[in-house]
This record gives C-alpha cells, sequence and structure tokens, in this order.
C-alpha cells in the first residue's frame, strides 16, 4: 500500500515536472527567437547608439545561457530520477526522492521565473528599439523634407537671380538709350544754334 502511495505521488510529481519542462523549454525558445530578432534589429541601429545595446544583448545572452546550463542540469537530474523509478532502484527512500523532485521542481521555477523576467526585459527593450528606430525615422523623414525645401529655394534663388539680371541689364539698356538721346537731343541743338548764326 505503501509503495502504491509512494507511486501516485511520483506520478502526480511527473506529470506536473513534465508541464514545468515543456513550459521552460517553450520559453527557451521563444527567448532564443526574440534575441535574434533583436540581434538584427540592433545591427540596424546607428554606430554612435549601438554600443548601449550590443552590452545590454551580451548581457542578456549571458542570461539566456546561464538558464540554459540550469535548466540542463535539472532536466538531467529529473531523467535520473524516473529511471531509477521506473528501474525500481531503491537506493534512497520515498521520502528522499519526493524531497529530490521537489528541489528539481523549485530550481525549474526559479529558472522559468528568470526567463520569465529576462523576457520581459527583453521585450521591453525590444520595444525601446522599435520606437529608437521609428524616431530615427521619422527624424529621416524631416531631414529628406528638410533637403528638398532647401533645394526649392537654391531653385527660387536661382529663377530670382536670373530675373535680376535680367532687370538691371534692360535698365542698363534704358540708361545707355536715354544718354544716346540725350547727346543726339544736345547735337541737333547745337547744329540748330549754328545754322542760325550763320544765317545771321
Amino acid at each position: 500500500m505503501c509503495i502504491l502511495s509512494n507511486s501516485l505521488v511520483f506520478l502526480s510529481v511527473s506529470d506536473e515536472k513534465k508541464q514545468m519542462v515543456g513550459h521552460v523549454e517553450k520559453q527557451l525558445e521563444e527567448a532564443k527567437e526574440l534575441l535574434e530578432q533583436m540581434d538584427l534589429e540592433v545591427r540596424e541601429i546607428p554606430p554612435q547608439s549601438r554600443g548601449m545595446y550590443s552590452n545590454r544583448m551580451r548581457s542578456y545572452k549571458q542570461e539566456m545561457g546561464k538558464l540554459e546550463t540550469d535548466f540542463k542540469r535539472s532536466r538531467i537530474a529529473y531523467s535520473d530520477e524516473v529511471r531509477n523509478e521506473l528501474l525500481g532502484d531503491d537506493g534512497n527512500s520515498s521520502e528522499n526522492q519526493r524531497a529530490h523532485l521537489l528541489d528539481n521542481t523549485e530550481r525549474l521555477e526559479r529558472s522559468s521565473r528568470r526567463l520569465e523576467a529576462g523576457y520581459q526585459i527583453a521585450v521591453e527593450t525590444e520595444q525601446i528599439g522599435q520606437e529608437m528606430l521609428e524616431n530615427l525615422s521619422h527624424d529621416r523623414e524631416k531631414i529628406q523634407r528638410a533637403r528638398e525645401r532647401l533645394r526649392e529655394t537654391d531653385a527660387n534663388l536661382g529663377k530670382s537671380s536670373r530675373v535680376l539680371t535680367g532687370m538691371l541689364r534692360r535698365i542698363i539698356q534704358n540708361r545707355i538709350l536715354v544718354v544716346i538721346l540725350a547727346i543726339i537731343l544736345v547735337v541737333t541743338i547745337l547744329m540748330a544754334i549754328t545754322f542760325s548764326v550763320r544765317r545771321r
């Protein structure tokens, strides 16, 4: 009866641990994919702003490595205990087995919590990176619009310069024409005076 009770306890804890293992594996895969996406986005950030995010990425990758190591150790310990139970290894008492299983479960839970915290930080960093990229894109559009306005201004200045040059040319031509007419008028008057004096 005691053996049956211990087996039921083992199966109950085993099912819980299988669910926990599956949950942690899924989160690890999601975190890896997210880190890969973030790594690609960080590479697109301008060099002058990339350093801070590169350091964060290294920190996240180190944390991921630690989590994976802890998870592998816990999973190996869990597999060993399952194998011992299936082979009927009675080297340890059922209480010790239960204690080991609970200890490994707690390790997995701690790893899961650390992973969730790291995942949340990664998500927040991704959002910050996305906002930064959007701001950079917005600033780029502003610069492009400013350049277009500057080109338009240069074009307008060129047109204005040509118009002013044409006006100055016409003014000079008009002044020359006025001077020529004045000279002709003076010469005509002088000739008229000369003719009138000779007749007398």
